[in-house]
């Protein structure tokens, strides 16, 4: 007789024997297949089932006797002393129904690899096999699809997740549904995010999950925002407060930032939690400051952009300054300044910034211009340059300001040329005002009317370059939508 199929199992060990034949044992590491398992004829069963069956798992040593289909007297599995009904096997917390013939592990087999896994994947989780096609694995793979779950990621999901396979739906998996939606997670969003966690699946309700959820409240994430949170990023049920949540937090804190402005940043982008405190968010900090950046103004880089505490900074500062230093002469330590005022500059594409420098010389600005301009306000190194060209033809047809007034505000860049600039410009201009592009543009509209009242122009009210405000990022969040579900985005600058 041949059988396509395995020749062991492994992790936990697992050895099935039988007394007339050498025993198939299944050892860790490897899980070994053979395209072709010869048994021997006098190894074929009589009745439709192996004679003797016994298994070690975890250390615990399961064994059945004289299990035949043709017995008149009920099959029984010796468990530790106490006899029960094969079919308890399949009870919680294992939910495992062990093989008893090669037939039902060969089902099990062909069944997991139809889901797309492979040796290695089952290798990997042995336990699977311990699944049930009828009871265990079709009835989870019924309710995942039911719940939206797409068939094309059942295989990765899988692979994640494997021990959903000998979850009950009842007792296991609808109750951590349930869970999720009564934290405001949309519906629609529910298989969107087990697709990418599936491991949620497994947490306990009572445990990590719910302490988690009752820190992030503490600290000020509002209650209305949490669905939106963990729809983004689910990974956060799974995190130890003591060990991951709050130490970041705390370090944070620790820096400056004030603990309602951390809240709106987990708000806004859920995912820095994951950056490990040790491995990455403490280093880029230490890279931050051997680049010539302020220690008080690590706050404000941070609040401006999170991702800079955990992407891989360190080659990309070098990068980047060396890129900036070689189109316009920047010095060292004004490329901290550049990186206080736009911390994004980090991930900025090198072609952009080559283009927009090139776009200012072009405009007529001598080299020492264009860097005073970069350091100044570094944002003029990523605007949109054909809306920047369309800003620059107005200043030099319409305003005919000369050139070092630009210079002196390349903020000008940054302002609406339709919503702000002509407006202010054409209003000034008719009231026969002179004044500098900060006066006319550094203000918000309400400011502007109360200029427009002045008999002179107050060099005093003549205000400062536009930097970050803290207190803004302390606002509660007014953008809602339907699903708060992102795909993952590129944060490359272009």
């Amino acid at each position: 007789m041949k059988i396509r199929s395995c020749a062991g199992i492994t992790k936990p060990s697992l050895l099935l024997s039988h007394s007339e034949l050498p025993a198939l044992t299944f050892h860790k590491p490897k899980l070994t297949w053979a395209s072709t398992l010869k048994i021997p004829s006098y190894y074929e069963k009589t009745s439709g089932s192996i004679t003797r069956f016994r298994c070690s798992v975890a250390g615990r040593t399961f064994a059945s006797t004289a299990v035949s289909s043709s017995s008149s007297k009920p099959n029984t599995v010796r468990l530790n002393r106490k006899q029960v009904n094969p079919s308890s096997l399949y009870t919680r917390p294992n939910g495992l129904e062990l093989p008893v013939t090669v037939e039902v592990m060969q089902e099990r087999i062909d069944f997991l690899h139809k889901l797309g896994l492979t040796i290695e994947d089952i290798n990997n989780y042995p336990l699977v096999l311990g699944c049930s096609v009828k009871k265990n694995m079709i009835p989870v793979l019924d309710y995942l699809g039911k719940l939206g779950v797409r068939k094309s990621t059942f295989t990765q999901f899988l692979r994640r997740y494997p021990q959903v396979l000998h979850a009950s739906v009842v007792v296991d998996l609808a109750p951590v549904v349930k869970y999720l939606q009564g934290l405001d997670i949309k519906p629609n969003d529910i298989p969107r995010v087990l697709e990418r966690y599936p491991e949620v699946l497994g947490f306990k309700l009572e445990g990590t999950m719910s302490t988690s959820v009752a820190y992030l409240v503490g600290i000020g994430v509002s209650r209305r925002e949490l669905g939106g949170v963990l729809t983004r990023y689910l990974e956060i049920l799974g995190m130890r407060v003591g060990r991951v949540i709050k130490p970041f937090v705390e370090y944070l804190e620790g820096l400056g930032i004030p603990r309602l402005a951390i809240a709106r940043l987990i708000e806004k982008r859920p995912h820095i939690l994951g950056f490990g405190l040790e491995e990455r968010v403490k280093p880029n900090v230490a890279s931050l400051l051997e680049f010539n950046t302020r220690k008080e103004s690590l706050p404000s880089i941070i609040a401006q952009y999170p991702e800079i505490i955990g992407i891989d900074l360190q080659p990309k500062l070098l990068g980047q300054r060396s890129l900036i230093q070689s189109i316009i002469g920047l010095e060292p330590k004004d490329f901290g300044t550049v990186v206080e005022k736009m911390p994004q500059i980090v991930s900025l594409s090198n072609t952009s910034m080559v283009k927009h420098a090139d776009f200012l010389k072009g405009c007529g600005f001598s080299l020492e211009q264009v860097r005073s301009m970069v350091v100044e306000c570094p944002q003029i190194l990523a605007l949109n340059l054909d809306i920047m060209k369309l800003s620059f033809d107005y200043f030099q047809m319409e305003m005919q300001r000369p050139l070092d007034d630009l210079a002196a505000f390349p903020a000008f860049f940054t302002y609406g040329l339709e919503s702000t600039i002509k407006p202010r410009d054409k209003i000034v201009r008719k009231k026969g005002f002179k004044c500098s592009l900060s006066w006319l543009l550094n203000c918000s509209d309400e400011k502007f009317k109360e200029r427009l009242n002045y008999d002179t122009i107050d060099m005093e009210e003549m205000e400062t370059m536009p930097s970050f405000d803290m207190n803004s990022l302390m606002e509660p969040r007014s953008d809602v939508s339907d699903s708060e579900y992102e795909e993952d985005s590129d944060d490359e600058y272009v």
